[in-house]
């Protein structure tokens, strides 16, 4: 396939040598020097990629950017730039740059970047032809909000995103925390995969074989060599969520690896290289439980290189409007029902709670309204909020049931759980997508609630 680039830049002799590079690479490739020049090529022909300079004669590149944002322009591009500043690099970022590359300009590593950049993008074509359907939605993707403390957060992102630095996430459980994770990996232009674990959802005994791995005959049951999270994250990124639940040795050996970049599988004595881009999260203050003993305060240093916190949903609620709309196009799919649309009570309500659980108590409460809901229209009535909402802010027409109210967690829990049953037709499978939990943890659920499988 013949790729389409256009080079915008105002160095003749410098657009002259890129021109003759890519045409030799077997590109169809277009030059020209000014904004102005880049926009009206853009306009009127598809390119597959842009090398956009930053300082040109009529404007600047990321002038450029918010223009083909502002026109809704499907173009790939890459910045070029002699400055090196990150607040430039966080605005490329945000205005949908994909790369972003400094002068000198090297060729080799221009063209590195290239190939990259095009290869992600036949994998996302690739993706998107042949399942439509499976799409991370829009809520898992992105970053959603608009208040102050979502855009810091987002600064911080693009920040991580440019160096290999150890990331401690922190934030309320359900805040999303393996949503930056994801970005920061996204964006950070490693070829490696992304591998995420739990720290917290496997017994101490097994998660050192989990990340480490373990050689053949290592305890019983080991019937082979396993690789560990470490080596399956090479050239990636490993993911350590709720760190704070780490086992004291563990911890020391957590430390070790991070130390020497090496790791020993249980049962082996080969020292392996291990160069996975280490990101944690907790719901926990690390310094605290260091000084109460429970965690190793230089595996706490270790860890927080560079640190991003996340807002509680309860201090974002302007931000709840857009993350509901995402969020119902997300459920919607995943239970073969049509979106349904807020009502301006429905909204006040969630406006009003104060949301323990952040936006994973959000998706929740939004899923049991959906699978309610009868029609396209999701009213009041439908919120079943494990918490009451602010009587005092109550309207006559927002006021929840008292019923609903006065009853314990556990009985709306094993209500809500017995009639997605019923709806699911019995299905475990079906029934956890909805529910958000793993099967060993709705099996538990409908053995201490006694529910009945139809």
């Amino acid at each position: 396939m013949t790729h389409r680039l256009l080079i915008i830049e105002d160095d003749d002799s410098l657009n002259q040598i890129l021109q003759l590079h890519f045409e030799e690479q077997g590109f169809m490739v277009e030059g020209v020097n000014r904004c102005d020049q880049g926009l009206d090529k853009i306009k009127q022909a598809a390119y597959d990629l842009l090398l956009l300079d930053q300082q040109l004669p009529d404007g600047n590149g990321i002038d450029l950017l918010q223009k083909i944002k502002d026109e809704s322009l499907d173009q790939t591009v890459i910045m070029m730039t002699g400055q090196h500043d990150l607040e430039l690099a966080i605005e490329a970022i945000k205005l949908g740059a994909a790369d972003f590359i400094h002068k000198p300009i090297k060729i080799s590593e221009l063209q590195h970047v290239v190939d990259r950049v095009l290869e992600n993008q036949r994998l996302s074509r690739a993706v998107k032809a042949l399942k439509p359907d499976d799409q991370e939605p829009k809520a898992h993707q992105e970053l959603i909000g608009r208040g102050e403390a979502m855009l810091q957060v987002s600064k911080e992102i693009a920040l991580s995103a440019g160096s290999n630095a150890t990331v401690m996430i922190t934030g309320e459980s359900g805040t999303g925390k393996e949503v930056v994770a994801r970005l920061i990996h996204n964006h950070s232009g490693v070829t490696g995969p992304f591998v995420a674990i739990n720290c917290a959802a496997i017994v101490d005994t097994l998660l050192e074989s989990e990340l480490f791995g373990h050689e053949k005959g290592a305890f019983t049951g080991a019937t082979e060599r396993k690789q560990g999270k470490f080596e399956l994250a090479q050239d990636g990124t490993l993911f350590l969520d709720e760190i704070g639940e780490l086992a004291a040795p563990l911890q020391a050996k957590l430390l070790r690896v991070l130390q020497e970049q090496t790791l020993e599988r249980v049962g082996g004595s080969q020292q392996i290289k291990t160069n996975a881009r280490i990101i944690a999260a907790t719901n926990r203050d690390l310094f605290k439980e260091a000084a109460e003993g429970r965690f190793r305060e230089d595996l706490a240093y270790r860890l927080k290189v560079v640190s991003i916190h996340l807002p509680p949903l309860r201090e974002r609620l302007e931000d709840i409007p857009l993350l509901a709309d995402a969020l119902i196009s997300r459920i919607a799919r995943k239970i073969h029902k049509p979106a349904a649309q807020l009502t301006d009570a429905t909204l006040a309500a969630l406006k009003r709670y104060q949301w323990p659980g952040n936006v994973r108590e959000l998706e929740n409460l939004l899923t049991q309204a959906l699978v309610h809901a009868r029609g396209n229209v999701l009213t009041p009535d439908l919120l079943l909020f494990r918490q009451p909402v602010n009587s005092t802010q109550e309207s006559a027409n927002t006021t929840p049931n008292s019923s609903l109210v006065e009853r314990t967690l556990d009985q709306v829990e094993a209500e809500h759980i017995q009639r997605v049953l019923d709806y699911t037709h019995g299905h475990k499978g079906k029934s956890c997508d909805i529910l958000a939990i793993s099967r060993p943890a709705l099996d538990r659920k409908i053995k201490k609630y006694d529910l009945i499988l139809p």
